[in-house]
């Protein structure tokens, strides 16, 4: 777990911030509009008012709708030469030890195979417009988009964002069924979907379930990005590999989510699937169309991850109250511009209650740098309200920062004069004893370790890695060696500081 998952989480705002239940229960849902349009080919669609609907869903209406609109994305990843170079400094080199060389070639150039993988996507525009997952599109070199109708065309990246795994690609094609975008926070709990994809290399696949629950947080999207973006609709429709990128839509046959990740032991469906809401889906989409890049908004706190024990509670000084306890403020942030201080409990966002900090930055994740956003808060007990612009950088958390050697979870010692002199290097600061951080969770790092640069400068003092940390934002690269072996050099690097 990354410091933000352990510590707190960047309470960031983007334009850019699956058991059975008894019975259905009544199903009502206004889809507000998605983009004020009168064409019927424009990228983002209304969602129709439908009413009250019947209290025995039929699936086969929205099944009907919602598939021809989904495709399947296979991806090819041509074969690249490693060196063998590349291959010391591999940090799988750790994993397999002595066997490494044999295992990955050793010497020499080597060439790779050629990698082919599939996934699903959702088509959003009659012209040809369709979002996936970043991770089903990232690296491939070529693209195929096969119809429901067993059409194939050749595709193209428009644009991706890692921090919310998000991807538009873009075939050459006309008059093409696409989905309408449903309102993703009037989705609630119990409500019935249908899961509609690729999965596991089978033609398209329609499987059913409820939403059970919302604004989910996984950690998943902190493996590829500094800032993720998580606020997940939970379902327990069956969702496998393959359905990446696949929609995730309400009785109507409407987009409410885009399918991304599974809990799973086994890395296939074992109960819980995970979604990216339809308006953040809209936002980071029309995003990418418009400018090939998402415009991501930041609100600037500092909050404890939503299920923190009562240890980390205590540890961290987190209070109890009404809303999002605040752990901390980024000097000139919007947050700091609107008076909101360390201690406050954030209640509402544009008036609409927040229990969680990630219902914060599903809110945020709907705006961009310069949207203005109302915020109430309380503070002792009073509850003020302040308008405050959305800025396009998270800003700066005083308090991690002065934190930053102790969240590496080890104690250090400079290496004295002496031991520096024999092992052949300037100085260091030695590993003395590891604990729960970063560097246990991200690294292979065992005690002894001796820590001669950061980001290729020299630490030769625990006030030197302090200072380094510090200043290297939100990741480093931290090189060092062992003493039994100080001829060799390891090199590790450490995601999420902030």
């Amino acid at each position: 777990m990354t410091i933000k998952q352990s510590l707190a989480t960047v309470a960031v705002a983007a334009a850019t911030s699956l058991g059975s239940i008894w019975g259905y229960s009544q199903y009502q849902q206004n889809k507000l509009p998605i983009l004020d349009t009168t064409d019927n080919g424009s990228l983002f669609k209304s969602a129709k008012y439908t009413g009250t609907a019947d209290p025995v869903i039929d699936f086969e209406k929205a099944a009907n709708k919602a598939v021809p609109a989904v495709v399947h994305i296979k991806t090819l990843t041509k074969a690249k030469q490693a060196n063998v170079q590349d291959l010391q400094n591999n940090p799988f080199r750790d994993f397999f030890g002595d066997d490494f060389d044999q295992l990955f070639g050793g010497r020499g150039n080597m060439q790779a195979q050629p990698q082919r993988a599939s996934g699903s996507g959702v088509i959003i525009s009659a012209d040809g417009y369709i979002v996936t997952n970043n991770h089903v599109v990232d690296g491939a070199d070529e693209l195929s988009v096969t119809l429901s109708n067993n059409k194939t065309y050749k595709g193209k990246v428009v644009g991706k964002d890692a921090s919310s795994d998000l991807a538009v690609i873009k075939i050459d094609a006309s008059n093409l069924s696409f989905l309408s975008f449903a309102n993703s926070d009037d989705t609630h709990l119990g409500q019935s979907v249908l899961a509609i994809g690729y999965p596991l290399n089978l033609d398209v696949t329609v499987t059913s379930g409820i939403v059970s629950a919302k604004s989910r947080s996984i950690g998943i999207n902190g493996q590829n990005s500094k800032t993720p973006l998580e606020a997940f609709i939970q379902t327990d429709a069956a969702i496998n590999p393959g359905n990446s990128g696949g929609a995730l839509v309400n009785a109507d046959g409407d987009l409410i989510g885009i399918n991304s990740a599974i809990a799973s032991p086994t890395g296939s469906y074992a109960g819980y699937g995970y979604a990216i809401p339809s308006n953040m889906v809209k936002k980071i989409a029309s995003d990418i169309v418009k400018y090939g890049s998402t415009k991501r908004a930041y609100l600037g706190v500092m909050f404890g991850y939503d299920q923190m024990s009562d240890e980390d509670r205590q540890k961290y000084n987190v209070k109890e109250g009404d809303g999002v306890f605040v752990m901390d403020v980024a000097q000139n942030s919007a947050a700091y511009q609107a008076g909101i201080q360390k201690g406050d409990f954030i209640t509402k966002v544009n008036g609409i209650p927040v229990n969680t900090g990630t219902q914060i930055i599903e809110k945020i994740a709907t705006m961009r740098p310069g949207d203005k956003v109302s915020i109430s808060y309380q503070r002792n007990g009073v509850e003020k309200t302040a308008s405050t612009t959305l800025k396009g950088e998270s800003g700066v958390y005083a308090s991690m920062k002065e934190q930053a050697v102790e969240s590496l979870g080890a104690s250090f010692e400079a290496v004295p004069k002496a031991q520096a002199s024999q092992l052949g290097i300037a100085g260091g600061v030695s590993v003395k004893s590891l604990s729960q951080g970063v560097l246990t969770e991200q690294t292979r790092i065992k005690e002894g370790f001796i820590i001669t640069k950061i980001n290729n400068q020299r630490i030769t003092s625990v006030d030197e890695l302090n200072a380094a940390l510090q200043s290297a934002g939100n990741s480093a690269i931290i090189s060092g060696i062992y003493p039994n072996n100080p001829q060799r050099e390891y090199q590790y690097a450490l995601n999420d500081l902030q």
